[in-house]
């Protein structure tokens, strides 16, 4: 095709805004400090728990200070993702701090348990506006040859807090308070929202949406429900009580009520049609097994750390690591794995298994049991979870059309998220429910003092004052009542083991092969809200941005037929990507002097592709007619040298495939940031992308 300059400016108007690197580089900093916050706050509370549970004399209701934070979270993404594109994703993407740091101030200063769960749920609405808004306006401020080295970025922050979140959250327990798990973010939000507010533009690209609003709250008062009946059954309210009758109601209600929504809403929050598709509807599945199983061993470990082996809240979230290494490790080779060989079937099938091993060596924790042998049993949960974890994502991708390619990815992490929230919920009801009898029989008639029993609980400090008989009878009766809650979860690990193996096992598309990092490095549940055009941007740019530069263009020449250098060619794009650019501003946009530009202009005046230069510095770059020729045959085989890498999603077939095939290659081909000094090195052009000038 010939891409003339109002093709030009009109996708340049769809593409990122022209922002200068240093710029730039301060929006990615203050997005990144957003996107830890919310990342960080479903770790780092971890830790805090079991003394948060002694002094707000609420243990028996204490997954909720997780759950309701999950919860929030996960139903409020969809609406913060399309309200950001609707309106305007600076605007909710500030609003997402505000009510985060809200939230988290609350938080801090909760003194009774229902408190301090009713400001953690609207920590969750805040965390989810903040983890849709990150990863949405990079796509706005990025050029797409750089957005591959950005999206690493991204998900490594996830990799760093699931690491460092209940070590800091130990820390502050020890050193401080448990309070300032949550006073941390104020000023670390507060210097987002100022740089925010600063520097990123008003006017990012927008899309237009019809919000399920009804399926949206239908799907929060059904799952709210749920996880109420099985938290507080048996504990607060008896369950053949009217309270549980009531909230059984509700959920089967609620229920019936969000299936005929989404029967009928125009973007439903989870389409229907999608559970026809076995591979969605067995990955789905799993990823809610995997969810629950994560989030309720991450909740419960710190308990079995401090209140039964005795360690301090720092040293707890230490000896979390080997959790949290297996997860990541298996992650990220599983990940690789399934680019290199193209098939994904086989990975949650053995990381099921292990997962279900890991839960099941878990039941044997016990007063005795050595760091090291306790250490490799969470070794083997997480490198459990972790091989089954973003591949599932894979097998989704793979198996659906292009026009559903945006709406099952977001269904299966959406899956894996409520996951979490039920299991954290679940977990909890099961070690309520035990935990009075295990302690009557461990203490063998010998009495608590005031103000410790099995639903107020007492914090470590606590408890490390007791006298000898009785600590040891609390203990003992506390490890039986963790050990009674992982080999609860372990059928469910059998479950999703059963389930895997109904995944069928697809050839790979080319595109589906890219997992995003985030889904790669993030034990945290964060469900995934982009439209198909989204996804595949985002994939198409992370394979974009592994090929070397120099590679590309002397390809682009010779499929084009031209007489020109790599690096002439480079330039004879941005010249006609910029027809009506003065030289002196091309020369600013490509990070040049004058005088190097002119010397680069050299050899496209004498293949003549560009006529004679005039002195005058304000005037455009002429192309001649064999010029235009030539840019036109450089764009139209960078277009389908694109093309190809979507191929496998029949372009054909979808007129919007089509035109993001377009727009990328707009983007692509006006982007002209020279590389540095750095970019000489082998393999450099592997991270630069194909936007920047190859090196001859």
């Amino acid at each position: 095709m010939s891409a003339t300059s109002g093709t030009a400016a009109a996708a340049e108007q769809a593409g990122p805004e022209q922002i200068g690197q240093r710029r730039r580089l301060i929006i990615i900093g203050a997005l990144l400090l957003g996107m830890l916050l919310a990342a960080l706050d479903q770790t780092i509370v971890a830790t805090a728990l079991p003394t948060i549970a002694g002094d707000l004399h609420g243990l028996s209701h204490l997954s909720w200070v997780v759950t309701a934070y999950l919860l929030a979270s996960t139903v409020s993404t969809p609406l913060w993702g399309k309200l950001g594109d609707l309106y305007g994703r600076k605007t909710f993407f500030q609003a997402s701090i505000v009510i985060f740091l809200i939230g988290s101030a609350l938080a801090g200063l909760s003194q009774t348990m229902l408190q301090l769960i009713a400001f953690r749920a609207v920590q969750g609405i805040g965390g989810g506006g903040l983890l849709t808004g990150a990863q949405t306006i990079v796509a706005d401020v990025v050029p797409a040859r750089d957005r591959g080295r950005y999206q690493g970025l991204f998900g490594s922050v996830f990799g760093v807090t699931s690491v460092l979140g209940p070590l800091i959250g130990g820390f502050f327990v020890d050193n401080l308070s448990w309070r300032w798990v949550f006073y941390v973010n104020l000023p670390i939000g507060a210097v987002a929202l100022a740089v925010v507010a600063a520097v990123l533009p008003g006017h990012l690209r927008r899309a237009p949406h019809k919000i399920d609003y009804l399926g949206t709250v239908l799907l929060a008062g059904a799952a709210t429900s749920l996880v109420l009946l099985t938290s507080l059954g048996g504990t607060t309210y008896a369950w053949a009580s009217t309270p549980i009758y009531l909230m059984a109601a509700g959920a089967v209600v609620c229920g019936a009520l969000f299936i005929w929504a989404e029967s009928r809403a125009a973007e439903p929050v989870v389409p229907l049609h999608l559970f026809r598709n076995r591979v969605f509807s067995a990955s789905s599945a799993v990823g809610f097994v995997v969810g629950f199983a994560m989030f309720g061993a991450i909740a419960y470990l710190p308990q079995y750390m401090q209140i039964v082996k005795g360690v301090s809240p720092t040293l707890s979230g230490l000896r979390l690591l080997p959790l949290m290494a297996g997860l990541l490790t298996t992650s990220i080779i599983s990940g690789r794995l399934v680019s290199r060989w193209g098939r994904y079937r086989i990975f949650p099938i053995i990381g099921t298994a292990v997962m279900t091993v890991g839960l099941y060596l878990l039941s044997h924790l016990g007063v005795d049991t050595s760091v090291w042998l306790s250490s490799l049993y969470m070794l083997v949960l997480g490198a459990g979870i972790g091989m089954s974890l973003q591949v599932l994502v894979v097998a989704v991708q793979n198996s659906v059309s292009y026009a559903d390619l945006g709406s099952a990815t977001g269904g299966a992490t959406f899956f894996r998220s409520i996951g979490g929230s039920f299991g954290t919920a679940t977990f909890g009801a099961v070690f309520s429910n035990v935990l009075a009898g295990n302690l009557v029989a461990s203490l063998k008639g010998l009495s608590l003092p005031h103000g410790v029993t099995a639903a107020s609980g007492a914090s470590p400090a606590v408890l490390a004052h007791l006298p000898p008989a009785i600590h040891l009878g609390y203990i003992t009766g506390y490890a039986e009542s963790l050990q009674t809650v992982f080999l609860f979860a372990t059928p469910f690990g059998v479950l999703a083991f059963l389930l895997s193996w109904t995944i069928k096992d697809i050839p790979l598309r080319t595109t589906a092969g890219q997992p995003d990092p985030a889904d790669t490095l993030a034990p945290t549940a964060r469900p995934t809200i982009r439209t198909s055009d989204q996804e595949m941007e985002r994939a198409l740019t992370r394979l974009l941005g592994r090929e070397k530069r120099r590679e590309v263009y002397a390809r682009l020449v010779t499929t084009a037929g031209i007489g020109s250098s790599p690096r002439a060619a480079w330039l004879l794009l941005r010249v006609g990507q910029h027809p009506e650019m003065s030289r002196r501003d091309l020369a600013g946009l490509l990070s040049l002097s004058d005088v190097e530009l002119e010397r680069r202009l050299t050899e496209l005046v004498a293949t003549g592709y560009v006529r004679a230069l005039r002195p005058d510095l304000d005037q455009p770059i002429p192309l001649t007619e064999a010029g235009q020729r030539a840019f036109d045959a450089l764009f139209q085989a960078r277009q389908q040298s694109i093309a190809r890498l979507a191929h496998d999603w029949e372009p054909e077939r979808h007129p919007g495939l089509v035109s993001l095939v377009d727009r990328l290659t707009h983007q692509l081909a006006a982007s002209g940031e020279t590389p540095g000094p750095d970019l000489d090195h082998p393999g450099a052009g592997a991270v630069a992308g194909a936007g920047a000038e190859p090196r001859d």
